[in-house]
């Protein structure tokens, strides 16, 4: 039998130039969630001019293939689920569309995955018994894999394994292609192809207050963003004791809790003891060496780690996400400033409801308080016209900015308001006080 897929998997490797050609006018290409395959995307890039209409999703955008810039859309029609630093200038200039995900991102039904012709993904070499892996993220491959009519997988050998559902069979691939490096400096970007920077004073202190939210044995959730995801490679975590950890992605940081026996889920109702995502990432590669072929690690597919009943099996799950403004209701936006997109929604509203079931449970939202050198409030009276409401005010718990901590849960319209306006900036409590006069009082 091992004989068997071996000869299958020679056989089915190509060049990534014969490959794409199966890629014909008017299909549907969808990149699976996570790292970008770069021969596939190269060699389908350099058939420009001589295929049409040819639509390709790809989850989070970060390497560039070309067609993001002007003069490619005759022959590709780009989709995107998460607006990224590569993609933002053609977002704003409407070249490309925005595919809006399930509550557990992009399950079996939804048609970036059930009616994909051909997918693109990247695996790893197979094992002795032919199952590849997905390296450091899941997000939903596997569904992808069983859907796509027709399955091209880039083979880089640098990839991860992990205990969960991140394998598949050699069989299950049409065509494998090998890997091509694009060279790029270790620590110039992250996991999402965002410059990587160092935090500030005010990343600091929003951190300072989180640690004090967050006891022995809660089981964590921690979103990236320019706020939250500094909350354990500052140290803030590191005196405390058997916390667990359920979450999507893997931030900066939390690699290193692991290792040093801060997180160790010994209190988690269910997966006790292991360290359950979707993706893990953020880290050195010492981190990643950690992780690779370690048991403590499972990664699961999103309609799982996303799912809130799963999420809120656990007692005490506090999730920490980072929002871009938030009106005096509580409405939380994490995704566009007016109608411009800037984010995503990534897992908040799972985690947000999901944290509202769990037992003792918490929802933290983390923000400056002002942006465009402290020229704007973050903390607004409402949100301005168009921008989307990624937490409804319902499931708004807690606000966290560097002046301090929003309890809103349970609060009236007019407690929650002066609860945000004490933590918004000095310079414009004032003004947010007579808002709130106007809208809360007779």
């Amino acid at each position: 039998m091992s004989g068997s897929w071996k000869e299958e998997y020679q056989r089915k490797m190509v060049s990534p130039e014969e490959a794409v050609k199966v890629v014909r006018d008017g299909d549907r290409v969808s990149f699976t969630y996570g790292r970008e395959p770069r021969a596939l995307g190269l060699a389908l890039a350099a058939r420009l001019g001589e295929v049409k209409d040819v639509k390709v999703f790809i989850r989070t955008p970060a390497m560039d293939f070309g067609w993001y810039d002007p003069g490619w859309e005759e022959s590709f029609k780009i989709e995107i689920s998460y607006v990224l630093p590569i993609t933002r200038e053609m977002m704003a200039q409407r070249r490309c569309d925005f595919v809006i995900g399930g509550l557990l991102g992009m399950t079996p039904r939804h048609p970036a995955v059930a009616e994909a012709d051909v997918l693109f993904t990247e695996v790893s070499p197979p094992d002795e018994n032919g199952h590849c892996s997905f390296g450091a993220s899941v997000w939903g491959k596997k569904k992808a894999v069983e859907c796509a009519k027709v399955v091209l997988a880039e083979v880089n050998k640098n990839l991860i394994r992990t205990y969960g559902e991140n394998y598949v069979h050699v069989s299950e691939i049409d065509y494998f292609v090998e890997h091509v490096s694009g060279g790029k400096q270790p620590g110039a970007t992250d996991l999402l192809g965002r410059k990587t920077w160092e935090p500030g004073e005010v990343e600091k202190r929003i951190a300072e207050y989180v640690s004090t939210l967050i006891k022995d044995g809660n089981t964590l959730q921690i979103g990236v963003g320019s706020t939250s995801e500094w909350i354990a490679q500052l140290g803030a975590l590191n005196h405390r004791s058997d916390l667990g950890w359920h979450s999507e992605t893997t931030p900066r940081g939390i690699i290193k809790l692991v290792r040093e026996g801060v997180i160790t889920g010994k209190r988690k109702n269910i997966n006790r003891g292991k360290v359950i995502a979707v993706a893990v990432g953020g880290g050195d590669q010492e981190d990643m060496d950690f992780v690779n072929h370690n048991p403590l690690f499972e990664l699961y597919d999103a309609d799982y780690v996303l799912n809130p009943a799963v999420i809120g099996s656990n007692d005490t799950v506090v999730a920490v996400n980072s929002a871009i403004s938030v009106d005096l209701t509580g409405q939380i936006a994490a995704e566009s400033v007016g109608p411009t997109l800037v984010s995503g929604p990534g897992g908040q509203l799972a985690f947000a409801t999901g944290a509202q079931l769990s037992k003792g449970g918490r929802f933290i939202s983390t923000l400056p308080s002002t942006a465009k050198n402290g020229s704007v409030s973050r903390i607004v009276p409402q949100l301005e016209k168009g921008t989307i409401a990624t937490i409804p005010r319902t499931l708004a718990d807690i606000v966290v900015t560097e002046y301090g901590i929003a309890h809103l849960y349970g609060k009236t319209q007019r407690e929650r308001a002066m609860e945000l306006i004490n933590i918004a900036h000095p310079d414009f409590r004032a003004e947010l006080k007579k808002e709130a006069q106007g809208l809360f009082w007779p």
